[in-house]
């Protein structure tokens, strides 16, 4: 399976995942009178889109080098995480502002069987953020590292909606607005997020030098190749689930062009071979 296939198959596992938790919790917020649900809810629908945004971000970088982009369309990818942290952010502003709504007014305490659908959906939210960030990091790609925080993202507020909802349960009357308050620590949680998801896509669409180990083994392997003197400048970017490295290596000035030529194939060949299969040069 290739890296592509791998991030489009995690991706359409978050879009259904996402889907059945949206509509799991719009409901119980409603029935059990949570807005701590509600707004949990409202993440899991942002997810859904945001996982749509991906899906088609993977899906167009993913084609082949054209005369118009000679680099490939990888960085598409950076892109669509720009916008899906637009998506994560404006949820957080959605709940932030409905939450100090909420707790200036008066309304009844949540149901308690609102708790016990919550614990489940922390623990599948969490081990949704694990499959799909392992899968980022087989492929590489920041637009589904993007998708994988939006899982924990989400436990983060199903575990705010537990602990308000617990409160006010507990504590009775006068505790009302704790459900209000965990949704409003939710949204703090969902900007903390899309910071961490936003930093890593400017560096790569910024060309931001990240890549220190992978150089370093570059040049252990290019050492290693009869006929390479040493290497000089080596410059690694990030394009998609792919890197485009800008290496210069150093031959004896003494043979040929053509066996300078060859000897620069035999480096290349020896990349591709030690270095792990998504990389490019």
């Amino acid at each position: 399976m290739t890296n592509e296939q791998k991030a489009l198959s995690a991706t359409y596992f978050s879009i259904i995942g996402n889907v059945i938790l949206a509509i799991i919790k719009t409901l119980a917020g409603i029935f059990g009178n949570s807005f701590a649900l509600i707004a949990d809810a409202i993440e899991s629908i942002t997810d859904i889109l945001a996982s749509f945004l991906v899906l088609l971000g993977i899906k167009y970088a993913s084609k082949p080098p054209d005369e118009n982009h000679p680099y490939g369309h990888g960085r598409a990818e950076p892109l669509i995480t720009v916008l899906v942290v637009g998506f994560l952010f404006a949820s957080g502003l959605i709940i932030a502002i409905e939450s100090i709504e909420n707790i200036q007014t008066t309304h009844d305490l949540p149901k308690i069987w609102t708790l016990y659908l919550l614990a489940p959906l922390i623990l599948w939210k969490e081990i949704s953020f694990q499959m799909v960030m392992k899968k980022a990091k087989e492929t590489k790609s920041s637009a589904l590292k993007a998708d994988a925080w939006h899982h924990r993202s989400d436990a983060f507020t199903s575990i705010a909606a537990f602990i308000g909802i617990a409160i006010a349960i507990y504590f009775g009357p006068g505790y009302e607005t704790a459900d209000d308050w965990a949704a409003l620590v939710a949204a703090g949680f969902i900007f903390y997020n899309a910071y961490k998801i936003f930093r890593p896509a400017l560096a790569e669409i910024m060309d931001e030098h990240l890549y220190d180990d992978l150089v370093l083994e570059i040049r252990e392997i290019a050492a290693g190749v009869k006929g390479i003197t040493g290497t000089e400048k080596c410059f690694v970017r990030k394009t998609g689930m792919k890197y485009y490295v800008d290496l210069h290596a150093s031959v004896d000035a003494n043979i040929s062009v053509k066996e300078g030529h060859d000897l620069s194939h035999k480096l290349q060949d020896a990349l591709k071979a030690k270095i792990q299969n998504w990389a490019m040069y």
